[in-house]
């Protein structure tokens, strides 16, 4: 693992169209209701059996509701030898304070539709 990212950091690599891979680590049913558009899902107790999913990535950021279980899964993803070479980092503050700043996509259809738009917050004043 290569540290820690913060979600502005995110927010811009996501906006430039740099090639990192948005890893969430809730169950389905979390990520199907909202998540970063263009993440992908792949929940905390199903990693070890599919961390070859992530295999040739170049950047890899975990991500999960608060910042803390993303750090162990950007451990065992670091720890793999199918991603040496990438850098893997966690997202500090997780989803809620991402959600907070920048809002999530939601899904309609519980289908995780990634090309879903993210609506911002809106404004308490």
């Amino acid at each position: 693992m290569d540290g820690e990212i913060s979600t502005a950091e995110v927010r811009e690599l996501l906006e430039d169209d740099a090639d990192v891979r948005v890893v969430d680590i809730r169950d389905e049913h979390s990520f199907a209701h909202s998540r970063i558009p263009g993440s992908q899902n792949l929940p905390f107790q199903q990693l070890s059996a599919r961390i070859e999913e992530l295999e040739g990535a170049d950047h890899i950021v975990t991500v999960c509701p608060h910042g803390k279980a993303s750090v162990q899964a950007a451990q065992l993803i670091g720890s793999y030898e199918g991603t040496a070479d990438a850098r893997v980092e966690s997202m500090a503050g997780g989803l809620e304070e991402y959600g907070m700043r920048y809002g999530l996509a939601r899904g309609d259809d519980g289908e995780g539709d990634d090309a879903a738009d993210a609506e911002p917050p809106e404004s308490p004043f």
